[in-house]
C-alpha cells in the first residue's frame, strides 16, 4: 500500500536467526479482535468450509527467511537469499513485507521475534507479525467472502497487496489476510463513461486496473497504448497501482503538471464491510468516492479496481542536479564526518529540451557559480563540490520511471509555498539539521489548482510545495532498546519539520508511526466527515488501521476497542 519509497544513504546489513518463543494469547472479548491462539479462533474445519467459497486454496503466509531455518542449504534458501532485496520478489510472496522491520514483532518485555538472513544471530522465531491465514484473492467474489467470513468470526483483519507500507498497516500478527496481488487484470477503454453518468462524459483512454496491478505493469500497458499514467516511482515499480497509494493521496513526479493519484481517478469499486461490491464515482455513492480519495487505504473497504484517466505519451526532459515551472522530483540532503550532500533529479513533461533548460539553467548556474566560490575562504569544511548539473531528454515518463529504491522507517511533513518564499533559510537549516532528508519537489501547480473539498484528502496538500522526509534504519539483530532510542531520535527529527509549519499536516502514506495528533495531521478538517462516512459504511469497524480514521478508538495493537469517555 504506500506511494514512493524513501531512498536512503543509510546501509543495511541482511541477517537470519534460530530460536523458538510462544505466542501468549491475549484474553478476548466482545469489545476485541479475535487472534489466532485464542479460543474464539475458527477451527480447521471452519476454515475448510470458507475454502469452498473462494476459487484459490487458503494462503499461509510465512514469514520470508522460514526456508532457511528449515533447510540452509536448500534451493527454496537460495531463493530467499537472492531475492531478500528485490521489491518484485517481497511482493510475490504473502508473507514478505517491503521492509523486514514490519515482519518483526517485539514483545513489551524487549524480546524480538524475527526471522534474519544470518543464522548466527540468535533471535526467538515464530510467525512475528505475518498473519497467520488468508485468502489469496483473484475476484470481488473472493473478497466478499473473505470480509464476510472475517466479520462473522470477528477477526482481526489485513489488506495486502505488494507489502510496502511505512506504517505495518499490511500485516498483522495473530490476523486474518486478504491478498489482492494475484487480481492483475488491466483494460484500456477507448472511451469510458463512469456508471450513473450522463453520456456526454466520456473520456479517451482511461484505464481499469484490478487491485494487484503494479506500477510496472500499469505503464508498460499505457506505454503500449501511447498514453501516461499519472504514479509513484519505487524499486522495479513494485507498488501497487490500485490501492494503498492512491486511497492515502498518490503522488507523483509528474503531479505538479498532472495532480496527484486522487486527482486522477474517474472510478473505484470496493467492498464494505458488508460484504457489498459497489461501484464508486462523483456519480454513484459519491460520499465513499470522495473518502476513498485521500482518507487512506484499508479504512472504508477492500478495493477490487480503479479506473483513471490517461494523458497522451509525451517525452520528458530530466534534471539532475521550481514547481511552478513543472518541475517535479525527489531531493535528498544527508551528511557525514561534517560534509553535507544534495542531490536532486526530477522531471517535466511535454517540453523541449530548449524549454526545459530555460526554466531550469538559470538555478544551475547559480549552484555552480557557488560551488565555484566556495573555496575563497580557503576553509575546506565550506568547499561545496558539483558532480553533476544537467539535463538530459527521455523519450517518455515510462522510460525515466524505471528506477530502484529502499524502505525504512520514516517520518515527513508537508511544506507550503509561502515557507520555502518567506522562511527559506529556516527551511534550508532544518533540512541540514537531519542526517537523512529527502525534499520531494511533487505538489503545487495543478495539486494546488485543485479544490480542498474536491476529495476527502488532507487539505494540507493543496498549500503544499514539497513533501520532506526523514528516516531511520538499523542493521539485522538491533537490540529492541536500540531501536527504541532510534525511533525516539526520529521523532525529534520529525518534530523538527513540523516546527517549520506546525499548522499545515504529513503524507499519510510516508509519515511517522509516532506522530502526537494523527487525525488532525493526516486528515485536517476532513476528519469528522471521513469519521461519519466510515461509520456510515464500516458501522462494526472491521477495517482498522494504523492512525487510520477511527484507530482513536482502539487500542495501540487495533486488537480491542476502548471504551468511549
Amino acid at each position: 500500500m504506500h506511494g514512493r519509497l524513501f531512498r536512503t544513504l543509510l546501509p543495511i546489513s541482511l541477517g537470519v536467526a534460530f530460536g523458538s518463543c510462544t505466542f501468549v494469547a491475549a484474553a478476548t472479548s466482545s469489545r476485541c479482535r479475535c487472534l489466532s491462539g485464542q479460543p474464539c479462533w475458527p477451527s480447521s474445519q471452519t476454515f475448510a468450509r470458507l475454502a469452498t467459497q473462494v476459487s484459490q486454496p487458503l494462503v499461509y503466509p510465512a514469514p520470508p527467511a522460514r526456508p532457511c531455518y528449515i533447510c540452509p542449504h536448500s534451493s527454496e534458501c537460495n531463493d530467499v537469499m537472492n531475492g531478500w532485496t528485490d521489491a518484485i520478489w517481497r511482493s510475490d510472496h504473502a508473507g514478505a513485507m517491503q521492509s523486514p522491520n514490519f515482519e518483526m514483532f517485539i514483545f513489551p518485555n524487549g524480546t524480538i521475534d524475527a526471522r534474519y538472513l544470518t543464522v548466527s544471530l540468535d533471535a526467538p522465531c515464530a510467525q512475528e507479525s505475518v498473519p497467520e491465514i488468508g485468502v489469496d484473492a483473484r475476484s470481488a467474489g473472493d473478497i466478499q467472502a473473505a470480509v464476510r467470513f472475517a466479520a462473522e468470526h470477528n477477526l482481526k483483519l489485513v489488506v495486502k497487496n505488494t507489502g510496502h507500507d511505512f506504517l505495518g498497516r499490511s500485516d498483522g500478527r495473530g490476523s486474518f489476510m486478504v491478498w489482492t496481488h494475484h487480481m492483475k487484470n488491466i483494460t484500456v477503454h477507448p472511451s469510458f463513461t463512469p456508471l450513473g453518468a450522463l453520456p456526454d462524459e466520456q473520456y479517451e483512454y482511461a484505464m481499469t486496473l484490478d487491485a494487484g496491478v503494479q506500477w510496472y505493469e500499469a505503464y508498460a500497458a499505457a506505454d503500449a497504448a501511447n498514453r501516461t499514467l499519472v504514479g509513484g516511482i519505487s524499486a522495479g515499480g513494485s507498488v501497487g497501482a490500485a490501492g494503498g497509494w492512491l486511497l492515502g493521496g498518490g503522488h507523483s513526479a509528474l503531479s505538479p503538471s498532472y495532480g496527484l493519484g486522487v486527482d486522477n481517478v474517474l472510478e473505484i469499486s470496493v467492498v464494505t464491510s458488508s460484504g457489498a461490491h459497489l461501484t464508486t464515482n462523483a456519480h454513484r455513492h459519491a460520499d465513499l468516492f470522495w473518502a476513498l480519495r485521500g482518507g487512506g487505504g484499508g479504512t472504508f473497504g477492500i478495493v477490487t479496481s480503479v479506473t483513471y484517466r490517461t494523458r497522451p505519451s509525451v517525452p520528458v526532459v530530466a534534471v539532475y542536479c521550481l514547481t511552478d515551472a513543472g518541475w517535479g522530483g525527489y531531493t535528498q540532503f544527508g551528511q557525514s564526518d561534517g560534509a553535507y550532500s544534495f542531490a536532486f533529479f526530477g522531471i517535466i513533461p511535454n517540453v523541449s529540451w530548449a524549454q526545459a533548460n530555460t526554466t531550469v539553467n538559470p538555478y544551475l548556474k547559480f549552484v555552480e557559480e557557488v560551488a565555484a566560490n566556495s573555496s575563497t575562504s580557503g576553509d575546506p569544511a565550506e568547499e561545496l563540490t558539483v558532480y553533476a548539473a544537467m539535463t538530459v531528454p527521455v523519450p517518455s515518463w515510462y522510460e525515466w520511471a524505471q528506477v530502484s529504491g529502499s524502505t525504512v522507517e520514516i517520518g515527513s511533513w508537508l511544506i507550503p509555498r509561502d515557507a520555502i518564499e518567506t522562511n527559506h533559510k529556516d527551511v534550508t537549516s532544518a533540512l541540514l539539521s537531519i542526517p537523512i532528508a529527502n525534499y520531494h519537489i511533487i505538489a503545487g501547480r495543478a495539486v494546488s489548482n485543485v479544490s480542498t473539498s474536491a476529495a476527502g484528502l488532507n487539505p494540507a496538500w493543496r498549500k503544499a510545495a514539497a513533501h520532506a522526509v526523514t528516516g531511520i534504519s538499523w542493521p539485522d539483530g538491533t537490540a529492541a532498546n536500540v531501536i527504541n532510542a532510534m525511533r525516539e531520535k526520529l521523532k525529534i527529527n520529525t518534530a523538527t519539520l513540523r516546527a517549520l509549519t506546525p499548522d499545515l499536516g504529513a503524507y499519510f502514506n510516508e509519515a511517522s508511526l509516532y506522530e502526537p495528533d494523527p487525525a488532525h495531521l493526516f486528515f485536517g478538517s476532513h476528519y469528522k466527515a471521513l469519521q461519519a462516512i466510515k461509520e456510515k459504511y464500516d458501522p462494526t469497524d472491521l477495517f482498522i488501521i494504523a492512525e487510520g480514521v477511527g484507530s482513536d478508538h482502539w487500542d495501540k495493537a487495533l486488537e480491542c476497542r476502548m471504551a468511549r469517555s
